[in-house]
């Protein structure tokens, strides 16, 4: 993986950085709640700097949890139909004992920043970004099921679930697959996946292009049925959109398939490849205003 470069990426590089030292605790909201308030402040006040940040409240197991959403305009145009928006999310909670910085600090810091970037130089659809809280749980609590039943059918673009972004390994053997999948994809832990459903694939196509082009491999798998043939391909926040018919794609670095550290006390900062996401964070930002 080349280093990043240039002033610009040097800069986002270092904005990564930031808001991965102030997001990486423990912060599951029931057994870290001060870690986990502290996050969910740190999020609303980044957001807050680019529009007004809508709050979600959710009552689960005695407990008073927030998705935060700031929806951003698309470009003017003089005529013709609005656009359905695309939706970004990322859950900030974290399991019980970890610091959860592959999962999913890196997902928030990357939704920050897309919230920034696309604030100053809007897309051609309305940007809606979410951070969803409550994902380490069963799917009826989840903060993005609750999200996903409130938008009660409205149309979206495509939404996208960014879920582990940040640990990159280019070791020979060092990615794994569930069966059946290996012999179709590297055996390096170097790259991005985009998993879809089926609806998803001419975006898939394009998406993974405009990451490869930020030097970033990119590999993209379509699920039939809702994921279920594969279960492992909805463990994320994009499965309530891909159960109620929406387009739907995860954005992983596979997780616990590469990374050692998933769920551990050592998913720490020191384990993340910071020009890895940095890149990706670019590559998604130019994707989408190719959408």
């Amino acid at each position: 993986m080349c280093n990043v470069q240039n002033p610009t990426q040097v800069e986002l590089k270092a904005r990564l950085e930031t808001h991965l030292r102030q997001i990486v605790r423990e912060r599951d909201p029931f057994l870290a709640t001060e870690g986990h308030f502290y996050v969910q402040q740190y999020i609303q006040q980044e957001l807050g700097q680019w529009g007004t940040v809508d709050v979600q409240t959710l009552k689960r197991r005695g407990q008073t949890l927030q998705n935060l959403t700031l929806r951003l305009p698309a470009i003017a145009v003089p005529t013709g139909k609005p656009r359905s928006p695309i939706l970004m999310g990322a859950h900030y909670d974290a399991v019980p004992g970890s610091p959860g910085a592959d999962d999913n600090a890196t997902g928030v810091a990357v939704l920050l920043e897309l919230a920034r970037a696309f604030q100053q130089t809007p897309a051609r659809y309305p940007i809606h970004l979410v951070a969803f809280d409550f994902e380490e749980t069963l799917d009826a609590e989840k903060g993005s099921t609750a999200y996903a039943e409130l938008l009660q059918g409205q149309p979206l673009r495509l939404m996208f679930s960014l879920e582990m972004l940040g640990y990159c390994d280019p070791t020979p053997g060092s990615q794994r697959y569930p069966a059946g999948l290996k012999r179709f994809y590297p055996d390096r832990g170097n790259f991005i996946g985009l998993i879809g459903n089926l609806t998803t694939i001419p975006d898939l196509m394009r998406l993974s292009r405009s990451i490869r082009q930020m030097g970033v491999p990119c590999e993209w798998l379509p699920a039939g049925q809702r994921g279920l043939i594969l279960p492992s391909t909805r463990r994320s926040d994009h499965a309530p959109f891909w159960d109620r018919g929406y387009r739907a794609i995860m954005v992983t670095d596979t997780a616990d398939l590469r990374n050692p550290h998933y769920h551990r006390s050592s998913d720490r900062l020191e384990t993340l490849d910071l020009d890895f996401l940095t890149r990706i964070c670019l590559g998604l930002a130019h994707g989408i205003r190719s959408l």
